[in-house]
């Protein structure tokens, strides 16, 4: 298996990059997704088998864990990320469309 290796400061460069970049001096960013299909983690990566089950998620709860998160940083936890990678994927499809 292939290993990818993330330099944590090009990764936090690359963050602040896009996200001044979609903000464009914006307080808020409006995003008009809401539900989204979501895959178990175990089979997002297996490529060479079709998933089995496809569930919904909605972004303002993914939104609503991270604000969490913040409020209380005894809460973070590393599902965050998954969190996180929801909004940005909306964020990200909805700036491209």
């Amino acid at each position: 298996m292939l290993m990818v290796e993330i330099p944590v400061d090009k990764l936090k460069d690359v963050f602040v990059l896009l996200l001044e970049r979609v903000c464009s001096g914006e307080e808020v960013l409006r995003v008009n997704r809401e539900a989204f299909w979501s895959i178990a983690a175990d089979e997002a990566y297996e490529v060479y088998s079709e998933p089995g089950e496809l569930t919904i998620g909605m972004l303002s709860e993914s939104w609503s864990q991270l604000e969490s998160m913040l409020a209380d940083p005894d809460r973070a936890v590393g599902y965050g990320f998954v969190w996180l990678a929801e909004v940005l994927r909306a964020i990200g499809d909805e700036a491209t469309s």
